[in-house]
């Protein structure tokens, strides 16, 4: 199993792209407090570098958070000292009885477990469902086909005041995979260290999420944001709650 986001690229997704998150949190805050889960536990997967988890904690939630990166885990235990963290596949995570669960950021696409396909992806609904307490709450997001711009490799650079990266993505339609590759250059004293990383997708789409939660004894529906923060082409979200 491949862990993904080393020191430099956690740092990196942190420092340049942790808009996401915080851009998210106000629209996920509202759907909680809305769906009536206004306090109590919230496992957080693929929890990163915690800056869902510190918003969660603000606003008076308990967090659980799991991740596959040491890296990230380790910017998250400072941030959020207050939450229990564990590092591992959200996939074979320890679920506790709960209030909520959320994965925000593509978290059940990645293929760093290789046995996450979507039937495998609904088993773990199923476990969800059970951990959730009755009026329970999951929320996510996944990405679909087009998440890549379609068939074919496109790249683009972005930058910050010390790090740089450069991001080449192929999208396979037949095989519904998004991989992304990742050059990364972090400023280390006057000089730059390189580093890369290829991250794999399996692409999925929001329809048969939604159809398989139903089947699981949910209510879901699709998002096409959280509040004000839209998604992206090929993004979209799901709210889901336990009768």
């Amino acid at each position: 199993m491949t862990a993904g986001y080393d020191e430099d690229l956690a740092y990196i997704h942190d420092t340049g792209f942790g808009f996401f998150a915080l851009q998210s949190a106000p629209g996920l805050l509202r759907l909680l407090r809305t769906g009536g889960v206004t306090s109590g536990l919230v496992v957080d997967l693929g929890c990163g570098s915690g800056l869902w988890a510190r918003e969660l904690v603000d606003a008076g939630y308990s967090v659980y958070g799991v991740d596959l990166s040491a890296a990230m885990l380790r910017i998250a235990r400072q941030r959020v000292p207050e939450a229990r963290l564990q590092k591992g596949s959200f996939l074979a995570a320890d679920l506790p009885p709960c209030d909520a669960v959320t994965a925000i950021g593509e978290c059940f696409n990645y293929l760093f477990d290789p046995v996450n396909k979507l039937q495998a992806l609904v088993g773990f609904f199923g476990r969800v469902y059970q951990a959730l307490r009755p009026g329970g709450i999951l929320i996510f997001d996944v990405a679909g086909p087009g998440r890549g711009g379609g068939q074919g490799t496109r790249q683009k650079n972005f930058q910050g005041d010390d790090w740089a990266i450069l991001l080449e993505t192929t999208e396979d339609v037949h095989e519904h995979v998004l991989a992304r590759r990742m050059t990364t250059f972090r400023q280390v004293g006057r000089l730059y260290r390189r580093g890369e990383e290829v991250h794999r997708l399996q692409l999925v789409r929001g329809a048969d999420v939604v159809k398989a939660l139903r089947r699981l004894g949910f209510r879901a529906r699709v998002l096409r944001g959280y509040g004000k923060f839209r998604f992206p082409k090929g993004l979209i979200g799901v709210v889901a709650r336990k009768a």
